[in-house]
């Protein structure tokens, strides 16, 4: 079976910031998610990969810059 492939995006030279939040995410989910399993099926990667953006990393998971509260708390207090 064919990986699938992940392409990091990039900033223009000498500026580091605009994708930092962008590469965070993604070192997050290698390293929590696709590191830990062997997928079998481009379906199973993909329904993984929903899972763990939708439930996990936006409900769940605590991001330090958002003063330790999901994504879905840190709105909550925004409205």
């Amino acid at each position: 079976m064919e990986g699938i492939p992940v392409v990091q995006s990039m900033s223009p030279k000498g500026n580091c910031w605009d994708n930092a939040v962008a590469k965070a995410s993604f070192l997050a989910m290698k390293t929590e998610l696709i590191y830990h399993r062997k997928f079998t099926t481009r379906q199973g990667a993909r329904l993984a990969t929903f899972e763990y953006i939708k439930i996990f990393y936006n409900r769940e998971r605590r991001h330090s810059a958002q003063g330790y509260l999901t994504p879905c708390q840190y709105e909550q207090t925004l409205a």
